[in-house]
């Protein structure tokens, strides 16, 4: 089977409606004899921030001589960036090799059952059979969505990562407090959980689940934390504190408060698989140089600035519009926005509208897409006005048709308009 023979009968798999399941994906991994297990993993969950966490992860385990894997989603331009080492995502051959590996076996559970195994938990089997092969030292695993009924929900995490709580997929729940009921389920036994601030309830919640279970909580703001910070060309230097003590000098690649934030517990995560082999600052400074985050305040033009990011929402908006206020100094900012229709669109406005000069509205290439005509009437909901583009390219051309040198262009609002807009930008390929 061909590379895009594999992608087709994967993204044939998409459901139309699915319930809260681990029955298809358990079943796989039973018959496959539990390639999750082949290596210990770190698994990660919250709302915002998982797969530049899980790059960050990554980067250090590699600095540290640990080869891990690393499964993310969603991709921006190519489903192969979801599974991939630290130095690169897995080939084309690889992915199809793997697939065709894997088809009997998903045949095989599909008979048994009424459902058929799904995009996401054909994906994730994919993503622990070809570690086992690889192999690799550590898996870095973050859920799709949720956690408790998430298929990545198999692996036994030896520390569970939580990045901050809020609402953001409805199916997940109305309250920060309902989310984080599904996201504290990829707490396992006795395991270390490594949590940012969350807010009072959303904690009890973390809290009761880890102590319940054996575990033991180390707590952004009470046992680690984000120290100090400042600006660098090409990203920022941060002071982190640890439960092992001050590491000073970190020069991390990436933009914005919320990525500092980030860091801490991806450091603390790191540090609490590995022990203390960790804490050798030479090594955490050289893995943290090394990090990179596509669509994530990512910089792909300059004169005027262009500037990627996949804020989804509302908490996501809120931090691109800090970061932008903060680290970009421009005569005027140019918002390219295109969302998905279940989004909070009013929250995400209302999250930008601080950084925002010019708005225009699109729509992007997800069957999933908000209508533009839609969000121009929220934009004014919020204050704003905007144009109207058909599409991302439209949009971007428009945008920077319009931009002076000492102007940026900032593109948002969903990963999938990143992806149409790094398509345009950089050509295709794996971001």
């Amino acid at each position: 089977m061909e590379y895009a023979e594999a992608v087709r009968s994967l993204y044939a798999r998409m459901p139309t409606r699915i319930g809260p399941s681990l029955e298809r994906i358990q079943r796989l991994v039973e018959l496959l004899d539990h390639p999750e297990r082949s290596a210990p993993a770190i698994h990660l969950t919250g709302t915002n921030g998982k797969t530049s966490s899980a790059r960050m992860m990554t980067a250090l385990l590699a600095a540290f001589g640990v080869g891990s894997g690393r499964y993310t989603s969603p991709h921006l331009q190519d489903v192969r960036e979801r599974i991939a080492l630290a130095t690169r995502p897995i080939s084309m051959e690889e992915f199809a090799e793997t697939y065709t590996y894997l088809e009997p076996y998903f045949a095989e559970v599909d008979r048994e059952g009424e459902q058929p195994v799904t995009f996401h938990e054909a994906l994730t089997a994919l993503a622990f059979a070809w570690f086992a092969e690889v192999p690799v030292d550590a898996q870095v695993i973050e859920v799709g969505m949720g956690g408790s009924w998430d298929a990545t929900n198999v692996v036994d995490g030896v520390v569970a990562v939580l990045n901050r709580v809020s609402v953001d997929h409805p199916e997940l729940g109305d309250t920060p407090v309902q989310v984080a009921v599904e996201k504290a389920g990829i707490i396992k036994p006795g395991a270390t959980v490594v949590s940012q601030e969350q807010d009072p309830d959303v904690l009890a919640v973390i809290s009761e689940r880890t102590e319940r279970l054996g575990g033991r909580l180390l707590l952004a703001g009470r046992d680690f934390g984000l120290l100090r910070r400042r600006g660098a060309h090409g990203g920022q230097v941060l002071d982190l504190a640890t439960p092992s003590g001050e590491v000073n000098g970190l020069f991390l690649p990436l933009y914005g408060r919320h990525q500092a934030l980030n860091a801490a517990s991806s450091l603390v995560a790191v540090q609490a698989f590995l022990g203390d082999r960790a804490l050798d600052g030479d090594v955490l400074r050289e893995g943290f140089a090394t990090v990179t985050s596509p669509g994530r305040l990512e910089v792909v033009g300059r004169n005027p600035l262009v500037l990627l990011d996949g804020a989804h929402n509302p908490e996501g908006a809120r931090a691109l519009a800090a970061a932008l206020l903060e680290e970009f100094v421009v005569d005027r900012r140019t918002i390219v926005l295109a969302c998905l229709a279940d989004k909070d669109l009013h929250g995400i406005l209302e999250g930008l509208a601080p950084a925002t000069g010019r708005l225009i509205v699109t729509s992007n290439s997800s069957p999933r897409t908000a209508g533009a005509e839609q969000l121009h009437k929220e934009a004014e909901t919020v204050g704003l006005g905007a144009e109207v583009a058909p599409d991302v390219a439209s949009a971007v051309g428009l945008a920077l048709e319009g931009a002076g040198e000492s102007e940026a262009v900032v593109v948002t609002g969903s990963l999938h308009t990143v992806g149409d807009a790094r398509e345009l930008l950089l050509g295709p390929g794996p971001a």
